[in-house]
C-alpha cells in the first residue's frame, strides 16, 4: 500500500511494489516522482527525513538535512537579511540539499532495486511532461513574482512567460537530464560529479555561497529514532535537527490527561492539547539545536517527570499567554508512506522548505534549490538556532511510526505543514489511540493549530488558535470562554495533507487513509 498527496506519486510506488520491489524501493521511486510532479514542494534540491521498520529489526531513522554553506558568515546574513531576519529567498537562503543522498542511504540499507531502475518513472514524467493538478497550477500562479525574479526558474515554470493552467502538460527537460545522469552514474554524481560542479558554478554566478565542497562533504545520518511511550504503545520520531521531539514531548504531556476527555474531541480536548503544544514549542525554541553545535537536553525534555511538571502548568479553564511562542513557520512539503507484504513500513517526508524554496533553479540542471537556511536560522545572539557556517538549522520536517504494546510496527503517518506538522500529528495519534478512529476517519477529522498572533490590546505573547468550523459552535464557544483567540478557517480550511497506513500484525491486512484536503489517495492490492 502507498498513501501520498499526489496520484502519480501513489501510482509510482504501487507499481514498484507490484513488480516485486520492497517498501523502500517503492518509497524512493515515489519520492523521485514527487520531486518532479510536486516541484514547488519537494524538488531534488530539498531535504528528506524517513523512518523504516523492517521485520525483526528495530526501526531506523534517516536524517537527510544539509548544512549551511561553509563560506557564509553571520555578518553576511545580517547584512542581506531584512528586519533582523535571514534572507528568506534567493541564493543566500540555500542550505546543502540532502534529499538525493538520503535516497541512496535508504537503498544501501534496505533496497532491493537499483537507483537507476527506480528513477525511470520520474525521468519519464520530467521528459514527457505531466498534467498539472489544480493545486499545482495554483502554486505556480501564487509564486509568479518569485519565479519571475530568476530567469532559470521562469524558464521551467512559466513556459512562454505565462502561468500554466490546470491540465497543462509541464515538461522539465533539464531535470530529466539530471535524473538520467544520476541513473547512469549514481546519486553520488549530485554531490561529487558534474552536477555538483554545475550547481556550484551557477550559485557563484548569481551571488550564492553554496560550493562544490559543501556538496562533497554532505552525508546522510542513519541512526536510531527518538521514541516515547503513549498508552502502552511506542511512538518513534525523527531526531535532531528535526523537530520530532515536539510531538513526543506533547504526547507525554497529554498522556497525563484523561483519555476519555481527549477522545471526545471537544473544546476541553482541544484546549489541553493546544496548551501542551505551546509548552513543547517553548522547549524547542529554548533548547533544541544542531547536535554538532551544542547539546540539547533530550533525556530531560522527553522524560515522564518533565511532562508531569509541564502538564501541571495547564489550567483546564484558561488559555495561557505567558509561554513564548517563538518563530513558527508555514511550509510546503510532501509526506507519504509505504507498506509491503513482508511487513516493512516506511514513513517519509521531503521538502524544499517554503513554496518554491529559494526560488532559484540551478541553471540547466532543473534542480529547484531549497530555502531551508533562510527560513530556519535565527540571527539573534545567544539563540540556540543562530546561523553559523556548516551548521544545520532546526528542521520542521518530521514523521512518525507506531508500534503496539508487543513491539510490532502497526502504523505509519505524517503530514506536511511546517510547524503545523507536530500539532496535526498529535491530533492524529490521539484520535487513533484514545478515540479509536480508523485511519481514514483520522485523515478526515477536523484540525486546529496554535500560532503566534497579533493582539489589539498589546498583551504579551498573544496566540491564535486556528481551527476548522466543523468542531461546531459549542466547542468554538467553549474555547473562546477559556480565553483562546480563534481564527476560523472554514470547514476544511487547514492546509494539512495527512497520509496514514495501518497494518494488522496478525493478518497483514493494510488499511490506508489519505487527507481529502490534498489531491492524493491511498491504494493497495
Amino acid at each position: 500500500m502507498v498513501a501520498a498527496a499526489h496520484p502519480l506519486v501513489t501510482e509510482t510506488g504501487l507499481e514498484v511494489l507490484r513488480q516485486g520491489g520492497n517498501a523502500v524501493d517503492a518509497a524512493v521511486a515515489a519520492g523521485l516522482t514527487a520531486a518532479v510532479v510536486m516541484p514547488e514542494m519537494c524538488g531534488l534540491g530539498g531535504d528528506l527525513f524517513a523512518l523504516v521498520s523492517a521485520p525483526g529489526q528495530a526501526p531506523t531513522a534517516f536524517l537527510g538535512s544539509g548544512a549551511a554553506p561553509r563560506a557564509a558568515t553571520l555578518a553576511q546574513m545580517r547584512a542581506a537579511g531584512v528586519n533582523g531576519r535571514m534572507p528568506y529567498r534567493g541564493p543566500l537562503a540555500v542550505s546543502t540539499p540532502g534529499m538525493v543522498d538520503a535516497y541512496e542511504a535508504l537503498l544501501t540499507h534496505y533496497g532491493s532495486r537499483s537507483f537507476a531502475t527506480l528513477a525511470q518513472p520520474a525521468i519519464a514524467q520530467a521528459e514527457d511532461g505531466y498534467p498539472l493538478t489544480v493545486l499545482g497550477a495554483y502554486a505556480i500562479a501564487n509564486a509568479r513574482a518569485l519565479i519571475e525574479e530568476h530567469p532559470s526558474t521562469a524558464a521551467v515554470f512559466l513556459p512562454g512567460g505565462e502561468v500554466p493552467v490546470p491540465g497543462a502538460i509541464l515538461k522539465q527537460p533539464g531535470l530529466a537530464r539530471t535524473l538520467r545522469t544520476l541513473a547512469a552514474k549514481g546519486p553520488d554524481a549530485f554531490y561529487r560529479g558534474a552536477i555538483a560542479r554545475e550547481i556550484a558554478d551557477f550559485m557563484a554566478q548569481v551571488g550564492g555561497v553554496l560550493s562544490a565542497a559543501d556538496l562533497a562533504e554532505h552525508r546522510t545520518e542513519v541512526t536510531a529514532p527518538l521514541q516515547t511511550s503513549y498508552r502502552g504503545h511506542t511512538v518513534f520520531q525523527t531526531g535532531l535537527p528535526s523537530q520530532g521531539l515536539i510531538l513526543l514531548e506533547a504526547l507525554n504531556i497529554v498522556e497525563r490527561a484523561d483519555p476519555g476527555l481527549l477522545a471526545r474531541g471537544d473544546d476541553a480536548a482541544v484546549h489541553v492539547m493546544a496548551e501542551a503544544i505551546k509548552l513543547a514549542y517553548a522547549d524547542r525554541i529554548a533548547y533544541a539545536r544542531d547536535p554538532a553545535f551544542g547539546d540539547t537536553p533530550l533525556d530531560q525534555l522527553l522524560s515522564k517527570p518533565w511532562a508531569e511538571q509541564r502538564f501541571a502548568m495547564i489550567d483546564p479553564d484558561l488559555a495561557s499567554e505567558e509561554t513564548p511562542p517563538g518563530p513558527l513557520n508555514d511550509g510546503d512539503t510532501t509526506y507519504f508512506c509505504v507498506a509491503d507484504a513482508s511487513g516493512m513500513m516506511v514513513s517519509l517526508i521531503q521538502s524544499v522548505s517554503s513554496n518554491f524554496g529559494s526560488g532559484v533553479v540551478a541553471g540547466e540542471t532543473g534542480v529547484l534549490l531549497n530555502n531551508r537556511a533562510g527560513r530556519g536560522f535565527s540571527l539573534d545572539d545567544g539563540h540556540p538556532n543562530i546561523f553559523a557556517p556548516g551548521k544545520k538549522t532546526l528542521h520542521t520536517l518530521n514523521c512518525w511510526m507506531l508500534a503496539d504494546p508487543q513491539g510490532r510496527t502497526i502504523m505509519v503517518g505524517g503530514t506536511p505543514g511546517g510547524d503545523g506538522q507536530p500539532q496535526w500529528n498529535l491530533q492524529m495519534l490521539v484520535n487513533l489511540i484514545d478515540a479509536g478512529l480508523d485511519v481514514q476517519a483520522v485523515a478526515d477529522a477536523p484540525r486546529w493549530t496554535v500560532w503566534p498572533g497579533t493582539d489589539p490590546l498589546d498583551r504579551p505573547n498573544p496566540y491564535e488558535l486556528r481551527l476548522e468550523t466543523r468542531f461546531g459552535d459549542p466547542a468554538l464557544a467553549g474555547l473562546e470562554a477559556r480565553g483562546h483567540r480563534l481564527a476560523r478557517q472554514g470547514g476544511w480550511g487547514t492546509p494539512c495533507a495527512a497520509q496514514l497506513i495501518a497494518r494488522d500484525p496478525e493478518t497483514g491486512v493494510l488499511v490506508g487513509g489519505s487527507d481529502p484536503r490534498a489531491e492524493g489517495l491511498a491504494l493497495g492490492y
